[in-house]
């Protein structure tokens, strides 16, 4: 049976360098890790999971929590997690958290208790203050993206900056008559991206000399985006373009326009957020979040965390034009008996 010692000759290393290079752990350069890896292969050494966790207290595996496995951001996301920690020696264990408490406390107090990964990476899940002292109760390296808690390390987006972006392209445009369709509360956002995302909005247009801008309410779904914007171009002043939260928003405004005859970009502008796959078949105009590489970026920070290194940051954004958008009818649109200048 072939042991660590014969790879270690067949890559002319020792089996400390070996075993540092099969586990991802610990400083060599890529291209010893490279040889170790093929001599590894050519001659079918794995090293076992167990074995190695109980000899290193290491296992080689990233726990990641997630709060929906059916959506498109986090299956991208995701992809570049592994992308990662692949190359690296690790593997990715998945962790649901619904909206049950039961559910939520046994991934907080059991599964993850359990000693199977060596750092946790948090995806855009709200928690509460105590289910943060529970994840950081487990002392392991843990980087949320997007995380809604600022307790704990995160990489995001600045969320102000990506509303700011998408309202001002629309009043450069020359609108006046803009809606938000999206979610989250009133007053101070926190670190709730719908709430950061309608108050970017809110302030972007007030600062525009248009306060109380429409702002209508709908889950982030096709679906969502169809109710809500049939409700705002079936209003009495309905508007000339429309900010949605996220991208599936977006598409289900521009089947909403569809429905009510009116011509996109000419008759209704429509801008979304995150950058779908799908984005470009609609034509939509979107500000890319980029979600593969925000994947990338989290698996960097917890393996850079599991060194003692930090590699936290923000995460870039980028405004997409294409046909979804363009000045509206006529040039200029009216609001509150004013033109636009």
């Amino acid at each position: 049976m072939t042991g660590i010692d014969d790879v270690a000759r067949a890559a002319g290393v020792s089996a400390a360098t070996v075993s540092r290079a099969l586990s991802g752990r610990g400083r060599i350069s890529d291209a010893t890790r490279v040889r170790v890896r093929a001599a590894a292969a050519e001659l079918g050494y794995v090293v076992s999971a167990a074995a190695s966790a109980l000899a290193t207290g290491h296992a080689a595996n990233i726990g990641v929590v997630v709060p929906l496995l059916d959506r498109w951001f986090f299956a991208n996301v995701l992809d570049g997690i592994a992308s990662r920690l692949a190359p690296r020696g690790y593997d990715m264990t998945l962790y649901s958290m619904s909206e049950d408490p039961s559910q939520r406390d046994g991934v907080l107090d059991v599964s993850l208790r359990r000693g199977r990964v060596d750092g946790l990476i948090v995806l855009s899940l709200t928690l509460a203050d105590d289910e943060v002292d529970r994840l950081l109760a487990l002392d392991l390296p843990v980087v949320g993206l997007s995380a809604t808690s600022a307790r704990l390390p995160a990489l995001r987006v600045d969320e102000l900056a990506v509303a700011r972006a998408a309202t001002e392209h629309l009043l450069r445009l020359g609108h006046r008559r803009i809606a938000h369709i999206g979610a989250g509360h009133d007053g101070e956002p926190g670190l709730d991206i719908p709430s950061l995302r309608r108050h970017g909005f809110q302030s972007t247009m007030a600062d525009a000399g248009i306060p109380n801008a429409p702002f209508t309410p709908a889950d982030f779904t096709i679906e969502g985006g169809h109710r809500a914007a049939l409700a705002l171009l079936d209003g009495a002043e309905p508007p000339t373009a429309i900010f949605a939260a996220s991208d599936e928003i977006a598409f289900g405004a521009l089947f909403a326009a569809r429905d009510r005859g009116l011509d996109v970009p000419a008759d209704l502008s429509v801008v979304g957020v995150d950058g779908h796959e799908m984005g470009d078949f609609f034509g939509l105009t979107t500000i890319a979040q980029f979600p593969h590489e925000q994947g990338e970026r989290a698996a960097d920070a917890v393996l850079a965390a599991l060194e003692g290194r930090d590699e936290l940051g923000d995460l870039a954004f980028r405004l997409v034009e294409r046909s979804s958008t363009s000045r509206p009818r006529g040039g200029v649109a009216e609001v509150a008996g004013t033109s636009a200048p």
